[in-house]
């Protein structure tokens, strides 16, 4: 028989270990390379000599390239992403300590022409190329600035966005606005990476475009009267809309991508390189700094609140009591992160005061559902005892409850942003970017909760509205698809645990055509894993080799699927408890995702949350 009892107890002591002094726990949240060579391009172009920590970034960077030159986002992208490779390949001509004759840059460089030059990485890519002098910027760009004074009512506006898409967006307009660039004398010359000649860089703005960028300038003019003003007026917008969502920390909403880029916008605005402003960001940005195998990883953004909140419900489906030091300290920290601002959700949740959660541990204006959801888990059996947990579990579970959708599911950050024009964009993953609609996983994550943490009855609208929508987008093998998770396993669980969470019966098709579908995807060592590729290709990819956290998702779902414990269950049972101590490539393949093909996160708290829920529900439910 596996002994599931002292995985646990291991598991536990590893976490009690790793807790800070502040009841936090800080494990890395790992995205690659392209925020390490962006932080060299960044301090290169602010010519801040932090040459420890440029030449401990170009170290890791290098540390990451394939045989063959390139530079991959996860372990089998076929070849390498040509994207990561011309960022690490700038980053580290730009930090000085790698020369251009060098055999592994000549690699990479050939890399990139084969896979179509500076021309074919993506636009997010190009705007960094474009802001430090190596990229033309488009006559127009997809998105005029003059959005910013378009009002709620008009079909096409800026808070149809998501709150991801806007912040990163604002000092994009700005940027292609000005057509901004700025080079120093240590710039390197990228010229020879151009496939086409130059004055001849593609943005791939097609030229049935036009008719919509016309007809939201021509709104902006109708609506103001006043043509020859609007245009001001916009940047300025944009420009306000940056400055008053600046964290405490310094950084513009807590993300390395648009602090960085809101950093730019400012010099093309007039800042100086010493203004207050971009000297606060520049040490928020250098405040995400982790280490990983004795070198430095800028992390695109601080994880601690997330981290924090899995890890303390997860002790405590494992048996830890709410008055354990561990789980008192954690509550402690996640009731100080609890929000008290309005931030930009109110806008489509007028009626709804703060409670909920951010991500991370200087965020304060930007909850998200899954992140309070996991935070009231955290804090729901101190609720009962404590009249300031109980405060704060009242303001985070009406918080949540409001966020529902329309439709009758949950998105990530605002309720009913569902934008029919983003198909419209001209700009590669735009549904990435700058959509928040609907998920499998956030509704199936909140339905978990609310039918396992509240007394809201399985008959309430809100609970049969949630159903029926995860019923309707269930994928005709039985899955379902996670957005914030790769992919289809992840989702299925959400779905699953979710839908029994609230009262579906198991035996219902659904349930079971999912946990076939899980079944028939198991490998042969008992373990599951699932690969990045699903979610480009939108369909599942087997990984071809088991995962730790993948095993722990499909488990979970058929604990909570089965009344007895199956073979594939006792299967799946021994592959994670045999390798929870491993350490391979599988171990640190990304499960977390925020844009495909292009942002895969490698969470490594994962590899012990997941498991330590799946073990302690299978000891719950089954007692072995």
């Amino acid at each position: 028989m596996t002994d599931t009892v002292s995985s646990i107890n291991d598991l536990i002591t590893l976490l009690r270990k790793d807790q800070s002094s502040d009841g936090s726990w800080n494990y890395p949240f790992e995205t690659g390379i392209s925020t390490d060579a962006y932080m060299i391009i960044l301090l290169r172009t602010l010519e801040i000599h932090d040459e420890k920590l440029i030449q401990g970034l170009a170290a890791r960077i290098i540390s990451r390239q394939e045989e063959n030159g390139a530079w991959k986002i996860f372990e089998d992208e076929k070849d390498g992403n040509a994207t990561a490779t011309l960022e690490a390949y700038y980053g580290l001509l730009y930090s000085g300590y790698i020369q251009k004759e060098e055999s592994r840059m000549k690699a990479a460089r050939k890399f990139i022409l084969e896979h179509g030059g500076m021309e074919s990485v993506n636009v997010f890519t190009k705007i960094m190329l474009s802001s430090t002098g190596q990229y033309k910027w488009p006559e127009s760009f997809p998105i005029p600035v003059e959005i910013m004074l378009l009002p709620l009512s008009f079909p096409f506006n800026f808070y149809q966005f998501s709150v991801y898409g806007r912040v990163n967006l604002a000092p994009i307009l700005i940027l292609a606005e000005k057509k901004f660039s700025i080079k120093t004398k240590n710039s390197p010359d990228l010229s020879d990476l151009l496939l086409t000649r130059a004055g001849e860089t593609p943005w791939d703005i097609q030229p049935e475009y036009r008719s919509l960028l016309s007809a939201i300038k021509e709104g902006v003019e109708d609506l103001l009267e006043l043509p020859e003003q609007f245009h001001s007026m916009a940047m300025d917008r944009a420009k306000k809309y940056m400055l008053e969502r600046i964290e405490p920390d310094g950084t513009f909403y807590s993300y390395f991508s648009s602090t960085f880029l809101m950093i730019f916008a400012l010099l093309s605005l007039g800042y100086s390189k010493d203004d207050p402003i971009i000297k606060n960001a520049v040490a928020g940005l250098k405040a995400l700094r982790t280490d990983i195998d004795g070198l430095p990883h800028m992390q695109y953004a601080n994880a601690s609140v997330w981290n924090t909140s899995l890890i303390n419900a997860a002790l405590q489906l494992a048996g830890l009591s709410q008055e354990d030091s561990a789980v008192k300290k954690a509550n402690t920290y996640l009731l100080k992160r609890q929000h008290d601002q309005f931030g930009d959700w109110v806008i489509h949740n007028p009626n709804a005061l703060p409670g909920g959660w951010g991500f991370s541990d200087v965020n304060t204006r930007n909850p998200d559902v899954d992140d309070t959801t996991a935070s009231l888990r955290s804090i729901a059996r101190s609720a009962e005892d404590s009249p300031i947990h109980q405060d704060a579990w009242d303001r985070g579970v009406r918080w949540l409850v409001s966020m529902q959708n329309e439709d009758g599911g949950w998105p990530s950050f605002e309720r009913n942003t569902e934008n029919p024009w983003l198909g419209f964009l001209p700009i590669e993953k735009g549904e990435y970017m700058f959509g928040d609609p609907t998920s499998a996983d956030l509704t199936g994550r909140t339905l978990e909760f609310l039918g396992n943490y509240t007394n809201l009855p399985d008959q309430d609208p809100a609970v049969q509205n949630a159903i029926n929508w995860l019923l309707n987008n269930q994928e005709q093998n039985g899955s379902w698809y996670g957005r914030w998770g790769v992919c289809y396993i992840y989702g299925t669980w959400a779905a699953v645990t979710g839908l029994i969470a609230s009262g579906m019966a198991k035996e219902h098709p659904s349930i079971q055509k999912a946990a076939d579908w899980l079944k028939s995807i198991q490998n042969e060592d008992g373990g599951w894993g699932e690969s990045c590729l699903s979610d480009s290709e939108k369909s599942y990819v087997p990984l071809n080799a088991s995962t730790i956290t993948d095993t722990a998702w499909a488990l979970d779902a058929l604990i909570a699927a089965e009344d007895q414990p199956t073979e594939s269950i006792l299967k799946g049972i021994h592959y994670l408890v045999h390798s929870i101590a491993k350490e391979d490539w599988t171990t640190a393949y990304p499960k977390g995702q925020a844009m495909a093909g292009s942002f895969y996160i490698h969470y490594h708290s994962y590899r012990y949350i997941f498991p330590l829920m799946a073990l302690a529900h299978y000891q719950r439910k089954f007692g072995q």
